[in-house]
């Protein structure tokens, strides 16, 4: 099969459908999109700004916010520029760039929920010891850890997808630049850059997993040996939140990358995806805002300020 001319780019075909379904798409996802930008930021700014929120957890949940303000914004733009055009081309450099973020902020990400089910942790199973130890230096290390892992992670993987060759067929059935439409493009024998790809991939989201897995089976055990029913409700009340983004976040990502090439069907795949990149960011400041009664307080008295504007 030939093989492409790499300075073509792709062509983003996204959501076929007539003008009034695009028009419709275009609002709906940017709804969502300023719902996500909205919650997040203030999120973001009210753990900032509030002396009640100045905690460990608290903290991390901000840094997931920004995370997810920036997660968004790598392919939502394009994704919303794509459904009013009639081009929606975009360049083998562009995208590279939107596939790197796309891997970095998820990445950065993973190991972020792991931070904060460390946190769980020592708060649940270690109370007497959490704050000597949860201290603002360790936090702004998990936070930075974070975020450097997210960076050298995704830069080998975007690496390995681009070094290979892709077919002259440039038109990727998606909304943007991701794993699976990019190998199903790639042409010639890439079964080594294929199974490197997946182990790296399994690299990225196996340490998280097994760090978030130990820390929830220490919370597990402690919570059932409280004998007070109360007690017991309590502690599990401070990890629902973390569990529900947990599971949403892990869920749907887990299921995209860690299958075989054969398994991959687009058609059906991009609304997957739809899930970690758009739904599940949106979705992270209403849960905790609703879960946390800290941040739940915070946002009332914050957002009732007519102050609140002022002072960031």
């Amino acid at each position: 099969m030939e093989r492409q001319n790499k300075s073509a780019g792709f062509i983003l075909l996204g959501f076929s459908g007539n003008l009034e379904m695009q028009a419709f798409l275009f609002m709906l996802f940017l709804t969502m999109y300023g719902m996500s930008l909205l919650g997040n930021t203030l999120i973001t700014l009210v753990v900032r700004l509030d002396p009640a929120l100045q905690n460990p957890m608290c903290y991390l949940i901000a840094s997931l916010s920004l995370v997810d303000i920036c997660y968004t914004s790598v392919t939502a733009p394009k994704m919303l520029v794509n459904f009013l055009s009639q081009e929606k081309g975009i360049s083998f450099t562009g995208c590279a760039t939107q596939l790197y973020f796309l891997l970095f902020l998820g990445t950065t990400e993973c190991f972020l929920l792991s931070a904060m089910a460390y946190d769980r942790f020592l708060a649940i199973c270690n109370p007497l010891r959490y704050t000597s130890i949860m201290n603002k230096q360790l936090c702004a290390w998990l936070v930075a850890g974070s975020w450097a892992s997210g960076m050298v992670l995704s830069l080998g993987q975007t690496s390995l997808i681009f070094a290979m060759p892709f077919c002259a067929d440039n038109q990727i059935n998606y909304f943007f630049c991701d794993i699976p439409p990019l190998l199903r493009l790639a042409c010639g024998d890439i079964f080594i850059n294929e199974i490197t790809v997946f182990m790296a991939g399994m690299l990225i989201t196996l340490i998280p997993s097994l760090l978030i897995l130990g820390s929830y089976i220490h919370i597990i055990t402690t919570i059932l040996k409280i004998t007070s029913t109360k007690g017991r409700q309590k502690a599990f009340s401070t990890c629902s939140s973390h569990l529900i983004v947990i599971t949403l976040f892990y869920g749907s990502a887990s299921a995209m990358y860690l299958r075989p090439r054969s398994s991959y069907v687009l058609e059906n795949d991009k609304y997957l995806a739809l899930l970690y990149s758009v739904i599940t960011p949106t979705l992270n400041p209403i849960i905790y805002s609703l879960r946390s009664k800290e941040i739940n307080e915070a946002l009332k008295r914050r957002v009732a300020s007519k102050w609140f504007l002022f002072k960031v």
